[in-house]
């Protein structure tokens, strides 16, 4: 039979599992907490959850709320979702990564001490953690979603660059390039690597697991921006990647003819779910 392996440096991020053992914590003692947004991108983490009492909530919904308890997840919020807590009287179970809080209180500061200066944020537009940290900035920030975005800024003005925390290092240093190039003699050029090395060390790592595998399953939520990432530098170094969110979606042409067979995962993706992966491949195996 195959060898079947998890990658055991996949799984949930530190800023992930702290989030999950508050609200866990919490579960035991009451039967609500109410998540601003999905606590991590991954529906069978959240359904595991929802069966312990956890209710997945927008921003419209906690303004309905009023003297309830709700979590915030390790994205970050901006200081308008606090400010609407106060209002409704809502209990705050705040489980902000420290990462990004750290990041958050930096970008703060540098927003009232530099305001003639473009404050720019390397992230994905619409992500929970932007919003978190251009609501710092009163939402005047420069959010530059990819690279070539670069080409929005003046480069006549100061510009100040930040970075969400899961970009890609890489990228982030891709885009220092171009607008070191492009600024004008004599004009500021501030940049900051804000990049978490916990998830984006996962990157090398994982192009090494992939290439020691005939066949890769890789596990994670659709909505993962972070999983889309991963899986597709997996799959560069080995065709054989398949993307799957539970056991179900396993096929038999996954696993075929496969000597040695990786089992690896996204920052938002439960270690529990892995092995239920494991254990539906080696039932097939001997089938």
């Amino acid at each position: 039979m195959a060898l079947v392996e998890i990658d055991e440096c996949s799984g949930f991020c530190m800023g992930v599992v702290k989030a999950i053992d508050k609200a866990e914590e919490f579960l035991a003692c009451n039967r609500t907490l109410y998540s601003l947004g999905d606590i991590v991108h991954n529906n069978s983490e959240i359904e595991r959850l929802k069966k312990k009492g956890m209710k997945t909530i927008t921003l419209e919904e906690m303004a309905q709320l009023k003297g309830a308890d709700v979590l915030l997840r390790a994205h970050g919020e901006p200081p308008a979702t606090y400010d609407l807590a106060k209002k409704q009287h809502i209990r705050l179970i705040d489980a902000t990564c420290p990462v990004v809080r750290n990041l958050q209180k930096t970008i703060r500061k540098e927003y009232e001490e530099h305001k003639g200066a473009q404050l720019v944020i390397f992230g994905k537009a619409g992500h929970a953690e932007v919003i978190g940290l251009n609501g710092q900035t009163g939402n005047t920030a420069i959010v530059l979603e990819h690279v070539s975005d670069a080409l929005k800024l003046d480069f006549s003005k100061p510009v100040i660059l930040y970075s969400q925390t899961t970009k890609s290092l890489e990228e982030f240093r891709e885009l220092v390039a171009i607008i070191r190039q492009n600024m004008q003699p004599g004009v500021a050029f501030d940049y900051h690597d804000t990049i978490c090395r916990q998830v984006a060390n996962r990157l090398p790592h994982l192009r090494e697991f992939a290439s020691c595998y005939t066949s890769v399953l890789f596990v994670s939520g659709t909505k993962s921006s972070n999983g889309k990432a991963l899986y597709d530098a997996c799959r560069k170094v080995n065709e054989r990647t398949y993307f799957i969110t539970e056991p179900v979606d396993i096929k038999r042409y996954m696993i075929d003819d496969a000597s040695r067979i990786g089992i690896c995962g996204a920052t938002s993706t439960p270690f529990w779910l892995m092995e239920a992966v494991k254990i539906q491949v080696e039932k097939l195996l001997t089938d």
